[in-house]
């Protein structure tokens, strides 16, 4: 009998140092010493004993029901006092200062778009938009892109279920906007654009703005002067500015357009790639296969086409290394966009 009572109150005590609220700990105590528990079907049962071993097993289920009992109102105590612990630090003082409400500021990129739109919405330019999913014909096809282009792989573009694409770039916009509207147009087309592409300068999902004008006798002059006035409008007139020649299917002839880094001043960095300057947009003349698949006679039209990347201009307006602060919510870092 004592080396049974003592095993249950062993079992009995390493449960009740491991119950961890006042619940668990009242179910313990139903357990050992409820109606039905465990402690007291023994002490009803000492009525069946011989006489002889009635006394002594009495006096050892009693001495451990005192103990057990002693136990469980110690854990009881420490519990109380846990949870007033956890209350009290629940509660509110009104007395303490308060804390300032963080004023919310717009995202960098979206403050660089707006800066861009308003620029060419100063030269006569004005907004049109497109969706997000394309279709192959507006986002390649119509574009003059060759049924064969690299542009077209999987490795390059994101394909829907549903037979669409998320668009490469905002130039579906483009072909849209020429077929519903009648030359002379000057149209830009800022949104979101998604290739499969990341490194320091290069995001899969990022903002572009396409721009474009149509009408009689435009010509690559026209280009320089829109772009030339624009990149000084956002970085100054001391900036840098080079075109290179370069080939796009829906432009002839093609440049790119690149500016002196001002992340490290034309030195080198990982950002420009040690070249000292940063690609900052494509342009070009229109090609006439495009103004023909829009119905506009390119022996009467011409026009250009540009399509910048607006975090990367933004990267370089505040000399960010790596494109990706951009998307990682750090409140750190958008905080000093203020």
């Amino acid at each position: 009998m004592q080396d049974e009572v003592k095993q249950l109150l062993e079992t009995a005590r390493a449960a009740i140092k491991s119950a961890q609220n006042l619940e668990a700990l009242n179910q313990i105590r139903v357990q050992y010493l409820g109606r039905k528990g465990i402690l007291s079907q023994k002490l009803s049962g000492i009525k069946d004993l011989p006489e002889q071993e009635r006394r002594e097993a009495g006096k050892i289920l009693n001495s451990a029901k005192k103990e057990l009992e002693e136990i469980l109102f110690s854990r009881e105590q420490e519990l109380g006092k846990e949870i007033e612990q956890a209350e009290r630090k629940q509660k509110i003082d009104v007395t303490l200062p308060g804390f300032g409400i963080q004023r919310g500021s717009r995202h960098p990129v979206r403050m660089m778009l707006s800066e861009i739109v308003e620029i060419f919405e100063g030269m006569g330019f004005w907004i049109e938009e497109g969706p997000d999913a394309e279709t192959d014909f507006f986002n390649f096809t119509a574009l003059n892109f060759p049924i064969d282009h690299p542009a077209r792989d999987m490795q390059a573009t994101f394909y829907l279920e549903n037979g669409l694409l998320l668009r490469t770039h905002t130039s579906p916009v483009q072909i849209r906007a020429m077929s519903k509207l009648k030359p002379p147009l000057r149209v830009i087309c800022p949104g979101r654009v998604y290739r499969c592409d990341a490194d320091t300068s290069h995001s899969p999902m990022f903002y572009q703005l396409e721009g474009f004008m149509v009408d009689k006798h435009i010509n690559f002059a026209h280009l320089k002067g829109v772009l030339y006035e624009f990149l000084k409008n956002v970085f100054g007139s001391g900036i840098k500015v080079r075109f290179r020649p370069s080939f796009f299917p829906f432009t002839e002839p093609s440049a790119e357009v690149d500016i002196g880094c001002l992340i490290c001043g034309g030195k080198g960095c990982s950002a420009c790639k040690q070249s000292g300057w940063m690609e900052v947009l494509g342009a070009g003349m229109i090609h006439p296969n495009v103004l023909r698949n829009v119905g506009y006679d390119p022996e009467e039209l011409s026009g250009f086409a540009f399509g910048l990347g607006i975090d990367r201009l933004t990267m370089l307006r505040y000399k960010v290394e790596h494109i990706r602060m951009f998307y990682e919510n750090d409140l750190r870092f958008l905080k000093q966009f203020y």
